[in-house]
């Protein structure tokens, strides 16, 4: 949330605009180096995590290989160490599936700088999406991951390991029909594949459960679109993304026509209700809030139930990202009042989520 205010000298010049945010006034200069900045450290950590997610692929693919080496290179070698490298690759997996939430954190912010700062410099007219400033301080205040734990198994499952999995049950059926001599019959093959006093049946039986189970994981997840990925378009028009928006969209309120960046999350951010009571200074406090956090104030009588004593209550919709700046400025106009600020489930209206999208012209 900033605007572009220009202040006009007695001689009738207009001096360079001026951002000004919650006090601070910045020249349009010093808040676009600001934001080169952020950008620039957001692409180096998020390069960082890219490094380590290789890291981890390259840990898999030479112990792959390494075992299937072990297990193919001489008739004495036990298949055994094929599904002990199976179960290592999977810890991999693991490991690479959180370093990817890491990566995927920094890479959102990357790209809603990219799509909703710069490249808005580039068209006119020349402004961000209206929410995009609130969306990059929600995230910045309080980071979460993007992408849940699931949705980063299945993306690094589909984009490395799948292969690597059918490479080691290959490896496995290959070393227990060829070695040491060829297979000629079912039950050898069964008896072929028991490990120590683990029968073969019970085997093959955990062997083809964990790879159900792995590739469900995996494929059942490709519906999630909640990751910016390395290259992907602005948009999602649509696909399986677009389906279920349409289909879940409340009723009554029509679904946005033009086009909404995806990755940026719902857009509608944690929404909260401030509830501002007693004080002496309830007006000089609502023209405050007026002017400094733009946000409509309504005023309704109340009584102190030990007191009997009226005293006026203040109701305030806000964001998150608001609540520090309403705080201080209930401590500096009224430090007596009572505050209390509860989350809203939904905000409809004016500043917030609109209760009808306005005809197209």
């Amino acid at each position: 949330m900033s605007d572009e205010a220009t202040s006009t000298p007695q001689d009738g010049t207009t001096n360079e605009p001026v951002w000004t945010y919650r006090g601070y006034r910045l020249k349009g200069g010093e808040f676009t180096t600001a934001m080169v900045h952020l950008y620039r450290g957001e692409v180096q950590r998020a390069n960082v995590w890219r490094q380590r997610l290789d890291t981890t692929t390259n840990w898999a693919v030479l112990t792959t290989g390494a075992a299937i080496s072990i297990a193919l290179g001489n008739a004495s070698g036990h298949h055994g160490v094929i599904i002990l490298n199976m179960l290592l690759i999977t810890l991999f997996l693991f490991i690479e599936a959180r370093r990817y939430r890491y990566y995927e954190l920094f890479a959102s912010r990357v790209r809603l700088m990219e799509t909703d700062f710069f490249a808005a410099m580039l068209v006119p007219p020349f402004g961000p999406a209206a929410d995009w400033a609130e969306s990059m301080a929600e995230n910045l205040l309080h980071p979460h991951f993007s992408v849940s734990t699931l949705e980063a198994l299945g993306r690094r499952f589909r984009r490395n390991y799948m292969w690597i999995y059918v490479v080691l049950a290959m490896a496995w059926v290959a070393k227990s029909a060829l070695f040491p001599t060829t297979l000629t019959s079912w039950p050898e093959f069964v008896q072929r594949g028991a490990i120590g006093a683990i029968p073969g049946e019970l085997v093959i039986l955990a062997g083809i459960l964990f790879l159900v189970v792995i590739f469900a994981v995996g494929l059942g997840t490709v519906g999630l679109q909640h990751a910016t990925g390395e290259i992907l378009p602005r948009y999602a028009d649509s696909g399986v993304a677009h389906t279920l928006a349409a289909i879940f969209a409340a009723d009554g309120v029509k679904a946005q026509d033009g086009p909404r960046a995806w990755y940026r999350g719902s857009g509608k951010r944690a929404q909260l209700m401030a509830l501002i009571i007693g004080g002496q200074n309830s007006k000089q406090l609502s023209q405050s809030i007026l002017s400094q956090l733009r946000r409509g104030v309504t005023k309704l009588e109340g009584t102190g139930a030990y007191t009997g004593q009226p005293h006026p209550v203040l109701l305030v919709a806000l964001t998150v990202t608001e609540v520090n700046h309403l705080k201080t400025v209930v401590s500096e106009v009224d430090p007596t009042a009572f505050v209390i600020v509860m989350p809203a489930q939904e905000i409809l209206g004016r500043g917030f989520q609109p209760l009808r999208e306005e005809p197209t012209k």
